[in-house]
């Protein structure tokens, strides 16, 4: 992947669009200025001075974003490269086309389309914030109702769409996309997977895939484990601490020291067990049914 060259300066510096992170529930986007204040729930400081807090790159989601499990899915199996052109319909936040814009890097193009104005003029303040205005080049348009542009007509290496309705722009997809070239549509529900695989059969694509992609999150933390990890977990022993004797007569070694260990659970998991790392009984786990997550088939197909 390449990424495009936003600033020549590898620190931040003034004027620099940032996002102040001090936790997980407390991020917000500013712009450098030493001489600014910034407010939080301690008060106020000026920038120049907020050294606990860590600046990173912007984000800001207005619509349902993409995330990077199915951003990287994405531009894979597209088989982006530098100097490619994408055109996309669906611009919304923004988050899928500053990603496919580092991806064709500045020798490519990205044309995207977004019917809602409001969502248009914000998503290219920031595509010229973060230097992508050279080769993200978005417009206003109802790709649903008037289709691609002619000009676009055999110039794409890849097509996206985050439509309600992709199957009605399958037609002027496929007179966009060059020969031998890729089509992906996102759609969250099962029947638009059935309209667009049945609208893509219809005009001439081959190798059609629905795929899902799921990303479970583990949390790794530092536990003390026994000998005995396997009775302290039995369901019959499971907070007992008894002391066995062999056969023989001799005492277990009473002062063998535990040993430390890491532990990786689902995140899913440490939530269903307020946050309790011990693992359960195979019979007393938490169900398959209770991880719950948000996916989203995705088409690909080659042209």
């Amino acid at each position: 992947m390449v990424l495009p060259p936003v600033k020549p300066h590898p620190h931040i510096q003034e004027g620099d669009l940032v996002v102040v992170y001090e936790r997980f529930d407390s991020m917000k986007q500013v712009v450098v200025k030493s001489s600014a204040l910034f407010g939080n729930r301690f008060g106020n400081f000026r920038m120049q001075v907020c050294s606990y807090s860590r600046l990173t790159n912007p984000s800001t989601p207005r619509t349902k974003i993409l995330y990077a499990a199915d951003i990287s899915m994405v531009c894979t199996f597209l088989e982006l490269e530098p100097g490619s052109t994408v055109v996309e319909s669906g611009t919304g936040s923004g988050s899928l086309t500053t990603s496919l814009a580092r991806a064709v890097g500045p020798e490519g193009a990205v044309h995207t389309f977004e019917f809602h104005e409001q969502r248009c003029q914000a998503a290219a303040e920031d595509f010229r914030q973060l230097g992508l205005d050279s080769t993200v080049h978005l417009k206003q348009r109802d790709i649903e109702g008037q289709a691609f542009p002619a000009e676009l007509a055999g110039q794409a290496d890849a097509v996206f769409l985050d439509l309600p309705g992709p199957w009605k722009v399958v037609s002027s997809a496929a007179q966009t996309l060059q020969p031998n070239s890729r089509f992906c549509s996102f759609s969250p529900c099962i029947e638009q997977v059935q309209q667009i695989c049945l609208a893509l059969s219809g005009h001439g694509f081959h190798y059609i895939r629905s795929m899902e992609c799921l990303l479970r999150p583990h949390k790794v933390r530092s536990i003390t484990l026994g000998s005995g990890i396997s009775e302290a977990h039995s369901p019959h022993n499971a907070g007992q601490n008894k002391k066995r004797k062999r056969n023989d007569g001799r005492a277990a070694n009473q002062n063998a020291q535990p040993a430390p260990a890491k532990i990786a659970s689902p995140a899913a998991f440490l939530a269903a067990n307020g946050g309790n790392s011990s693992m359960p009984p195979l019979d007393q786990g938490p169900a398959a049914a209770d991880f719950l997550s948000q996916s989203s088939p995705c088409k690909m197909n080659d042209k």
